[in-house]
This record gives C-alpha cells, sequence and structure tokens, in this order.
C-alpha cells in the first residue's frame, strides 16, 4: 500500500524532535510554574489557595501529563505553522490560540454558577491565574523551539 502522505520521513522526526521538545518544555515550565503558585501565591493570597501544590499525587501527575500532552502538539503544530516565517504575529498568534484553549478548557471545567448569580471577583482570581499560566506554559514551548530551531536541533517545515 502505498503512503499518499507528502511529509516524508525526515520530516517527521523532525516533527517529533520539535513536539518532544516543547512537551517537556511545557512539562518542566508547569513544575515550576506550580512551585512558585505554592511558594508565592497561594501564600500571600487566601483567594489563591487552591493553586498550592500540597503533595505530589495522582492529580498532580496527571496535570502534568496534561501539560506534556498539550506541549508535544503545540511543537508539532507550531513548527507547521511558523515554517520559515519571521512573522512575530504569526508566532505569538500561535502560542496564543493554544494558551487561550487550554485556559478555556480549565473555565469550562471549573466553573459553575447558581442560576442567576454571578461569581464574586476572588472566586474569578483562580481561573485568571490559571488562563495566564495556559500562555506562559506555550510561550516557554515556543521560545524554547524558536531557539533550537535558531541552533539547527530542528529544521523548520519547508512548504
Amino acid at each position: 500500500m502505498k503512503d499518499s502522505s507528502n511529509f516524508s520521513a525526515a520530516e517527521r522526526v523532525e516533527s517529533l524532535k520539535a513536539g518532544t521538545v516543547a512537551g517537556l518544555s511545557c512539562l518542566l515550565g508547569f513544575g515550576a510554574i506550580a512551585l512558585g503558585n505554592s511558594l508565592i501565591l497561594a501564600d500571600r493570597w487566601d483567594s489563591l489557595a487552591s493553586l498550592q501544590v500540597r503533595e505530589i499525587d495522582l492529580n498532580f501527575a496527571f496535570r502534568g501529563a496534561i501539560a506534556l500532552v498539550g506541549g508535544f502538539l503545540f511543537g508539532v503544530t507550531y513548527r507547521y505553522a511558523i515554517r520559515r516565517d519571521v512573522n512575530p504575529q504569526l508566532k505569538s498568534g500561535a502560542v496564543l490560540a493554544f494558551g487561550l484553549v487550554r485556559a478555556f478548557g480549565q473555565l469550562d471545567a471549573g466553573l459553575s454558577f447558581e442560576a442567576g448569580k454571578m461569581p464574586a471577583l476572588q472566586d474569578l482570581l483562580p481561573f485568571a491565574v490559571g488562563g495566564v499560566e495556559s500562555v506562559v506554559l506555550f510561550a516557554i514551548a515556543g521560545l524554547v523551539l524558536d531557539w533550537a530551531i535558531g541552533r539547527s536541533w530542528i529544521k523548520p517545515f519547508d512548504s
């Protein structure tokens, strides 16, 4: 059976490398952000106490795995999206798109309002922090990918 894809094995390997680098970047960024949340934000603001990591448990590992997989998918997509383009709006748009989708997913999963009652600002603050974290995670991955591409460790996609 003939492969109908236009992508060579070398292109697939480069995408695998980009996904792996971005995934690991997001995983490390997730750990660093969780540590920062626990030591700084949750300690100073009572409304952000839910961000504190009290123990490394299955929940934390699952959230880390989500960051890893999301970062992997971002890396593969980012490589194809930016190609050899130096357009900063294209790069930041890819980061923002992935970050906002992750942030809105967290918001959708975490919010439940009573009918007709708007939440207080302190109830929304953890979601705002989570949204910023999501964009920061993918910004880290994008910067690391740009750095790796600049060093020719990962080849950009040729259109």
